[in-house]
Protein backbone atom coordinates (compact mmCIF):
# COMPACT_ATOMS: atom_id res chain seq x y z
CA UNK A 1 0.00 0.00 0.00
CA UNK A 2 2.53 2.42 0.85
CA UNK A 3 4.23 1.36 -2.53
CA UNK A 4 1.07 2.79 -4.30
CA UNK A 5 1.27 6.34 -1.93
CA UNK A 6 4.81 6.68 -2.67
CA UNK A 7 4.09 6.65 -6.87
CA UNK A 8 1.83 9.20 -7.00
CA UNK A 9 3.80 11.86 -4.67
CA UNK A 10 4.93 15.25 -6.50
CA UNK A 11 6.07 18.25 -5.53
CA UNK A 12 3.69 20.74 -4.58
CA UNK A 13 5.42 23.31 -6.61
CA UNK A 14 4.09 21.50 -9.72
CA UNK A 15 0.75 22.05 -8.83
CA UNK A 16 1.15 25.91 -8.71
CA UNK A 17 3.52 26.01 -12.28
CA UNK A 18 0.46 24.07 -13.81
CA UNK A 19 -1.82 26.68 -13.16
CA UNK A 20 0.39 29.64 -14.27
CA UNK A 21 1.01 27.73 -17.68
CA UNK A 22 -2.74 27.64 -18.20
CA UNK A 23 -3.45 31.19 -17.03
CA UNK A 24 -0.62 32.11 -19.65
CA UNK A 25 -1.47 29.92 -22.41
CA UNK A 26 -5.56 31.85 -21.90
CA UNK A 27 -4.20 35.23 -22.15
CA UNK A 28 -1.42 34.64 -24.89
CA UNK A 29 -3.72 32.69 -27.11
CA UNK A 30 -7.40 34.62 -26.29
CA UNK A 31 -7.50 37.37 -24.52
CA UNK A 32 -4.57 39.41 -25.90
CA UNK A 33 -5.57 38.71 -29.43
CA UNK A 34 -9.39 39.60 -28.55
CA UNK A 35 -8.26 42.91 -27.04
CA UNK A 36 -6.34 43.17 -30.50
CA UNK A 37 -9.16 42.96 -32.41
CA UNK A 38 -11.24 44.73 -30.42
CA UNK A 39 -9.14 48.03 -30.75
CA UNK A 40 -8.48 47.77 -34.74
CA UNK A 41 -13.18 48.21 -34.61
CA UNK A 42 -13.21 51.24 -32.23
CA UNK A 43 -10.38 52.24 -34.71
CA UNK A 44 -11.95 51.62 -37.78
CA UNK A 45 -15.37 52.42 -36.36
CA UNK A 46 -13.77 56.11 -35.37
CA UNK A 47 -12.16 56.51 -38.74
CA UNK A 48 -15.52 56.01 -40.70
CA UNK A 49 -15.71 58.31 -43.10
CA UNK A 50 -18.37 60.43 -46.01
CA UNK A 51 -18.26 58.46 -48.91
CA UNK A 52 -17.02 55.25 -48.07
CA UNK A 53 -18.48 51.87 -48.28
CA UNK A 54 -19.21 49.98 -45.31
CA UNK A 55 -20.38 46.23 -44.35
CA UNK A 56 -22.73 46.55 -41.32
CA UNK A 57 -22.17 43.75 -38.57
CA UNK A 58 -25.91 41.68 -40.02
CA UNK A 59 -24.11 41.93 -43.35
CA UNK A 60 -26.20 45.54 -44.88
CA UNK A 61 -24.27 46.98 -47.59
CA UNK A 62 -23.95 50.69 -48.53
CA UNK A 63 -22.62 53.67 -48.97
CA UNK A 64 -21.69 56.53 -45.58
CA UNK A 65 -23.78 59.27 -46.20
CA UNK A 66 -23.42 61.06 -43.10
CA UNK A 67 -21.18 60.32 -39.60
CA UNK A 68 -22.89 61.51 -36.56
CA UNK A 69 -21.04 61.14 -33.02
CA UNK A 70 -22.81 57.83 -32.24
CA UNK A 71 -24.02 56.71 -35.43
CA UNK A 72 -23.91 56.83 -38.84
CA UNK A 73 -26.68 57.08 -42.10
CA UNK A 74 -26.02 54.77 -44.75
CA UNK A 75 -26.88 55.27 -48.31
CA UNK A 76 -28.54 51.54 -49.67
CA UNK A 77 -29.84 52.58 -52.76
CA UNK A 78 -30.84 55.83 -54.12
CA UNK A 79 -32.50 57.80 -51.95
CA UNK A 80 -32.72 54.51 -49.42
CA UNK A 81 -30.90 55.90 -46.15
CA UNK A 82 -30.76 53.98 -42.95
CA UNK A 83 -29.24 54.97 -39.44
CA UNK A 84 -26.82 52.28 -37.90
CA UNK A 85 -25.01 52.64 -34.51
CA UNK A 86 -21.59 53.23 -35.11
CA UNK A 87 -20.35 50.29 -33.45
CA UNK A 88 -22.35 47.82 -35.62
CA UNK A 89 -20.38 48.56 -38.92
CA UNK A 90 -17.84 45.45 -39.06
CA UNK A 91 -14.28 46.59 -40.10
CA UNK A 92 -13.75 42.52 -40.55
CA UNK A 93 -16.68 42.41 -42.90
CA UNK A 94 -15.91 45.78 -44.73
CA UNK A 95 -12.10 44.71 -45.42
CA UNK A 96 -13.38 40.96 -46.57
CA UNK A 97 -15.70 42.81 -49.12
CA UNK A 98 -14.33 46.13 -50.19
CA UNK A 99 -10.18 45.48 -49.36
CA UNK A 100 -8.38 47.22 -46.65
CA UNK A 101 -9.03 50.79 -46.79
CA UNK A 102 -5.54 52.17 -48.25
CA UNK A 103 -4.34 55.69 -46.64
CA UNK A 104 -3.40 58.20 -48.84
CA UNK A 105 0.34 59.62 -48.56
CA UNK A 106 0.73 63.28 -48.12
Amino acid sequence: MNILLQAGAEPPYMNLIFIVGMVAVFYFFMIRPQQKKQKEQQKFSDGVKKGQMVVTVSGMHGKVFEVNSTTVVLEIDRGVKVTFEKSSISAENTNIVFGPKKEKKA
